[in-house]
């Protein structure tokens, strides 16, 4: 995800259902593999309409309801990449599952577009807790919440405020303070570097109305978000998708990105929260670090065993078998047992 990591990997899920209803007997759900079932859905962030799929267990029965879990990927992508992949394996677990278009992103509404901002996102996903609440098919004393990488930044903050968020589970967690994000992006110098054009970026839009933009991964310009050659946002089989973009991320993202703190929230998470993670994984003293100050008593961290140094263990989690399977696994137990 940043210029010290080696390549994401993910799978992306090409939906064609298109139903912005809330109606269990839709006939627009659509069977996509192993009985999972698939629609389109629409609801409403901050006044922007917001894009998901919507996705049901297998052996879905109209007559039950289930309990539901909000799923998000890595910062910039869209839920057709990792959020859909664990969004329709944790559904083959028996919970309906929504992976959804954060504002600025894919199908959702939301302007300036590619605005990354971790604290839009972790309202987003405080707006999707209110859409699964009002779907007859959702138990909606059983919403829990699924990030993976920097998606597991978004959900952490979102439930450590929201108590309707009953449980969460994190994999690979990207997790920064001031300290972490020079480590990766050039030091005090290149963090104030960032930060600066972000300023200026913004004071532009408000101005002009213009965007700047630089490319979102780039093998050959250093400026680009994520600079190098990151297999996963290159190669169409994985990442590089069309509905994911690789030539936009807006400037002004930076401020918010680099100033972004997510380890304060912590103290203030009381649902059961279960951590996976690896020594090879992202800055795993911090995954241990937030863990060490999450507020509740039910928690747990599953750690992982790898030979791969840190941080190249962090892209297993996005598509390779055994970490998808493995964080599937104990993330379905952690929930079923845990709202």
């Amino acid at each position: 995800m940043m210029k010290v990591l080696k390549s994401i990997l993910a799978i992306g899920l090409l939906m064609t259902a298109c139903n912005n209803g809330t109606n269990k007997n839709d006939t627009n759900i659509q069977s996509i593999s192993n009985e999972v079932q698939m629609k389109k859905v629409s609801f409403n962030s901050e006044g922007a309409t917001l894009v998901g799929n919507l996705y049901y267990p297998i052996n879905y029965d109209p007559s039950q309801t289930y309990p539901a879990l909000i799923v998000s990927g890595s910062w910039t992508t869209v839920k057709e990449q990792m959020a859909g992949l664990y969004a329709k394996k944790l559904a083959e677990n028996g919970f309906i599952t929504l992976a959804f278009d954060f504002r600025n992103f894919g199908e959702s509404e939301g302007e300036p577009r590619f605005y990354e901002s971790p604290i839009q996102k972790k309202v987003d996903i405080k707006n999707a807790v209110n859409y699964l609440e009002g779907l007859s098919e959702v138990d909606n004393t059983k919403i829990g919440a699924f990030g993976v990488c920097a998606g597991a930044m978004y959900t952490l903050m979102a439930a450590s405020e929201d108590k309707r968020i009953k449980s969460v589970v994190t994999a690979a967690s990207w997790l920064h303070d001031a300290e972490a994000v020079k480590l990766f992006y050039g030091g005090a110098e290149g963090v104030n570097a960032k930060i600066q054009a972000a300023q200026q970026a913004k004071k532009d839009y408000a101005e002009k109305g213009v965007v700047e933009y630089i490319p979102t991964i780039s093998t050959s310009d250093e400026g680009a978000a994520m600079y190098g050659p990151y297999d996963y946002y290159l190669n169409p089989e994985r990442g590089a998708i069309p509905q994911w973009s690789a030539d936009k991320f807006a400037v002004m993202s930076w401020e918010d990105w680099l100033t972004t703190d997510p380890m304060p929230s912590a103290a203030h998470l009381t649902a059961p929260t279960l951590m996976i993670h690896s020594d090879g994984a992202v800055l795993p003293q911090y995954t241990k670090n937030y863990f060490e100050k999450i507020a509740a008593t039910d928690k747990e961290l599953h750690w992982m065993e790898t030979e791969l140094e840190s941080p190249y263990h962090q892209f297993n989690y996005y598509d390779q078998e055994a970490e998808v399977k493995e964080s599937i696994e104990e993330a379905s137990k952690w929930f079923s047992q845990k709202m």
